[in-house]
Order: structure tokens, then sequence, then C-alpha cells
């Protein structure tokens, strides 16, 4: 999701080559490990759920508005909530506050996908 945040604004779009670095980069993974192969698949799982698309008779790509969106929800949950909130393994009890009411909004995310019949 951060790298479609990376590449939202170009109006050309991107290509998988300009992608690429940037995806192993954020996975931990030497350029080597995540191939091509790989980074074709993850783009045609983000093609089929809509928040890429093709640009017609082109190889590249454009973030859809809802790609667009729903990457800058996740990249912020993450950098605002997550982030934080696993820091706090180790911290006096004072700060672990953050570490309650992740544990809060699993219990509700895991109640609300019980409810719409989505397993966890």
């Amino acid at each position: 999701m951060h790298a479609l945040c990376l590449f939202a604004l170009p109006p050309a779009g991107f290509r998988q080559r300009d992608v690429r670095a940037h995806v192993a980069a954020l996975q931990g993974l030497p350029l080597a490990a995540y191939g091509p192969g790989a980074l074709s698949y993850d783009l045609r799982r983000l093609r089929l759920h809509g928040l890429i698309e093709r640009v017609p008779k082109t190889h590249r790509y454009r973030v859809t508005t809802a790609g667009a969106r729903a990457a800058l929800f996740f990249v912020r949950l993450y950098a605002r909530a997550l982030r934080p909130t696993f820091a706090l393994d180790g911290a006096p009890a004072a700060t672990r506050a953050g570490a309650t009411a992740y544990q809060r909004l699993d219990q509700a995310l895991d109640l609300f996908l019980k409810e719409v019949k989505i397993a966890a």
C-alpha cells in the first residue's frame, strides 16, 4: 500500500520496473529475491481488486481513486496506530495505554468481521 501512495500522482502512471525496487525495499528483501514474476502477481491482484488499472495500449498502471484512498488509509493506520503500539512491548506500564487500546480495537474488529460473516 505504501508503494501505491508513492505512485498515485504521476498522470502517466507507473511501470512494473518503476515500482519493483520500492516494493522489495518495503518488504525488506533484496531486489534479486523479489522477482518480476512476484511483482506481476501482486499487480494482478491489485488490479483485480480495483486498486490499480491498466493504461490502455501500454504496459503502465494507474492508481484508481479507490486505490489511492485505501492505500492512504492503510498507511495512516500503520503509521499512527500499529507501529507505535508494537514499539510499546517492553515499555513501562504507564505507556502501555496504546497496547490496551490496540487490544480493544482488535476485539472490535473481530466482532465486526463476525457480524458481516467475513473470516478473520
